[in-house]
């Protein structure tokens, strides 16, 4: 999710899901212990709960990095192993570490040991040829055994060369059996299911095998289908429709632009918002013209008041009799 889950998305997610935990997109350790970006640990104070992820192999550069991240008031600090970029594999961390298994569990211990918040794992299934069963449950026996009581799992192995971040994401194939036997041998371990959920029926799914799930491209492609969870996991609501949530963001964006944070840099994260509904194409087509700054942003709010009027003229039949008028 890297350059997608900044702090302006997770703003716009915490109004739409009170309750979901957010993650950062991956910030590498060095980039705060040896390149100062302290910037890059700023977020809103109603994200909570909240989770920093963190790239990175080397123990003493990790621990440093999970202690700022502690300091910042983060609530969960989690390490990427999972991740497949090219980048990152030549930095020898994401999907990569799953080769060095005692390497990932000196991570772990040594974030532990600074941090004074829950530290975390996200990884694959397998890399490349090590991706049997056994290996996992050993990967896992060394992330278990250095203190870690949470693992996030995308079900699906990385092939590290050949394949694109994309096609990693769709070409190996899914193997959710494999992590529900994962939980299976280690019932203490809390389990996170990620990979392929593209569809509240796939989430709801998943209820009774694992202890949770991650969502990240249905999300942030399909925003509003956190509201259509919550709802139907009978968890509280944030705000009760998309225009709502677009003007609770539009307080946000007024703020933001004071601070001189662009304007498309926090309209972008609003072009999933209306997925699968009718005007969603005009909707991103509107984004996309929007003037920059002050100007844009009113333009943005005239936009929501006659979204806001529509929605109201359109009730259905029997809200409008509760509302005391009459169906044509």
């Amino acid at each position: 999710m890297m350059e997608r889950t900044d702090r302006h998305c997770r703003y716009l997610l915490r109004l739409i899901s009170p309750e979901t935990r957010l993650y950062t997109e991956m910030i590498t350790a060095a980039a705060l212990v040896h390149g100062g970006r302290l910037d890059l640990l700023e977020y809103h104070p109603s994200e909570h709960p909240v989770a920093l992820q963190l790239g990175g192999n080397d123990p003493c550069d990790l621990a440093r990095a999970a202690a700022l991240g502690a300091a910042a008031g983060y609530d969960e600090i989690n390490l990427n192993v999972g991740c497949p970029s090219n980048r990152v594999q030549s930095g020898r961390f994401g999907a990569a570490l799953m080769a060095e298994p005692q390497r990932v569990a000196a991570c772990l211990r040594a974030m532990m040991e600074t941090a004074e918040v829950p530290v975390t794992v996200k990884t694959r299934t397998g890399i490349d040829d090590l991706d049997s069963y056994e290996f996992l449950h050993d990967f896992v026996g060394a992330v278990v055994e250095a203190g870690c009581g949470t693992v996030i799992i995308h079900a699906r192995k990385a092939i590290l060369s050949g394949l694109s971040p994309k096609q990693n994401r769709q070409v190996p194939p899914l193997d959710y059996r494999r992590v529900y036997r994962l939980k299976s041998d280690y019932p203490a371990l809390r389990v996170i299911l990620n990979g392929g959920l593209d569809s509240q029926r796939k989430v709801l799914d998943q209820c009774g095998h694992v202890d949770g799930v991650m969502l990240g491209r249905c999300a942030y492609g399909n925003p509003w289908v956190l509201a259509e969870l919550d709802s139907r996991l009978g968890r509280h609501r944030g705000v009760p429709g998309r225009v709502d949530a677009v003007r609770g963001y539009l307080q946000y964006m007024g703020d933001e632009l004071q601070r001189g944070t662009s304007l498309k840099a926090m309209t972008r994260h609003l072009v999933g918002l209306y997925s699968g509904r009718p005007g969603a194409r005009a909707w991103r087509r509107f984004l996309s013209e929007l003037p920059p700054g002050e100007v844009g942003l009113a333009s943005l709010r005239r936009r929501a008041d006659r979204l806001q009027d529509k929605a109201a003229r359109t009730l259905p039949c029997s809200a409008r009799r509760r509302c005391g008028t009459r169906s044509p």
